[in-house]
This record gives C-alpha cells, structure tokens and sequence, in this order.
C-alpha cells in the first residue's frame, strides 16, 4: 500500500463520526440490563421506569441510569405525563436490529452478533 493512502486511510479512520457513533452505539446496549430493557420496550410499546424496575427487580436508580444511557445512544426516547415518564424504542436502524435480535425465535448461535447498517 502506497505511503500516501495509508496516512489518508489512517486519518480517515481516526476521524470517522459513523465509525465513533456506531462503536457507542454497541457499548451501550451491549450491557445485559440495558438489552433486557429493551425487551421489555420490544413487548410493551410504552413503560415507566417504576414498570420496568418491578419487571427487572431492580432498582429504580440502577433503570434509570440504563435508561438515560440508552437514551442518549438514541436507542429510547421518553414522554412525561404528569408525574410519570414513559419510555418506548427509537424506530431507527439500531432498534431494528436490536428488535430482530430479540423476538427472533430460532436458536442461533451464542456467541451471534447484531448488525446494523450505517
């Protein structure tokens, strides 16, 4: 390879928005509470964050801090009434794939990644 087009390809790489965005994206919603709550969200369209800590028996805080995390990766999005805050999946490319993955009945591999495309 040309000395020239690998400074450009490593520039390209360390640059790269997708490539940091998508890298979050999977560290995100590669924590198994997180992907539960998204479980529940591919089931449910729409819970509270007291709903999900009772299915889960966890915490309030501990869902809380999952949610704000999965939100920020724009995975859910939230809607308050009144005192409460309801929270359902994003209907985008990553929620798809992760939709797939988790209502999939037929037995894959362990070890099967989710793809997304960009």
């Amino acid at each position: 390879m040309q000395i020239s087009r690998r400074k450009n390809l490593k520039k390209e790489l360390a640059n790269n928005k997708r490539i940091k965005d998508c890298a979050h994206a999977f560290s995100v919603t590669g924590d198994e509470t997180r992907l539960k709550i998204c479980y529940l969200l591919c089931h449910y369209p729409e819970l509270s964050v007291g709903e999900i800590a009772q299915a889960l028996g966890a915490p309030i805080s501990t869902v809380s801090h999952s949610l704000s995390k999965l939100k920020g990766a724009e995975v859910v999005q939230s809607r308050r009434d009144s005192r409460s805050i309801f929270y359902s999946l994003q209907k985008n490319s990553l929620t798809k794939s992760i939709r797939n993955q988790l209502l999939t009945q037929k037995k894959q591999p362990t070890n099967t990644c989710i793809s997304v495309q960009i």
